[in-house]
């Protein structure tokens, strides 16, 4: 199968990017879609190149987990919403607070969608590391083990916040590897040192010093 090599890293490379700027208000929800399009669609191309069938469909069950944990984080978080206002009715001043079935629902709803969206948060995690390091071993490019561990670390730490900072820092060195990796010709015949040659003999002017 004839695939373009640099077609299909330039691929993953701009869904990497459009994938950091989801974060952008607004328009980001717009972008994280196109960046996971383009980044599906190139791990599907290098899957073909490296021939390994495993990329493609580590990377694809890792993005559904991914829509699964933020189903889940929302049905949470629209829980939490809808029970506080049966309790409060949203007014919030003293004594407003009244215990309500609805409320107990809510709490319910919520503890159990974090849960959930935390459980295939991290699976989501372990499929994409799986992909970045078979990419690593392909490519023989070291940044994308660092972000795979990173992305793995930052799911695990994004119960208390300071993961989110892993996960973005390892899509920005995912994004460097995609664009700096090598095709298997250039990696085959890129020169090498020979560390096992003797030192050059010393001229015949430095002989006679």
């Amino acid at each position: 199968m004839n695939v373009n090599f640099e077609y299909s890293k330039t691929l993953a490379g701009e869904g990497a990017i459009l994938l950091l700027l989801s974060l952008v208000p607004y328009a980001g929800w717009i972008l994280g879609i196109i960046g996971i399009v383009l980044l599906i669609r190139g791990m599907k191309e290098l899957s073909n190149y490296y021939q390994d069938e495993k990329i493609y469909q580590n990377a694809l069950t890792g993005v559904k987990y991914y829509i699964v944990a933020i189903i889940a984080a929302a049905v949470a978080i629209t829980a939490i919403v809808v029970g506080v206002w049966s309790a409060t009715g949203f007014t919030f001043t003293t004594g407003s607070f009244v215990p309500t079935v609805g409320f107990g629902v809510g709490l319910i709803a919520f503890l159990g969608g974090l849960v959930t969206a935390f459980v295939f948060y991290i699976l989501a995690a372990t499929h994409l590391k799986k992909v970045f390091e078979t990419l690593a071993r392909n490519s023989g490019e070291a940044s994308f083990t660092t972000a795979g561990n990173l992305l793995w670390w930052g799911s695990i730490f994004t119960i208390i916040g300071v993961g989110l900072i892993l996960i973005f820092v390892a899509w920005i060195f995912a994004t460097i590897g995609f664009f700096t990796m090598k095709s298997r010709q250039y990696q085959q015949y890129a020169p090498q040192p020979n560390l096992n040659a003797s030192p050059s003999a010393p001229s015949a002017a430095q002989t006679t010093m």
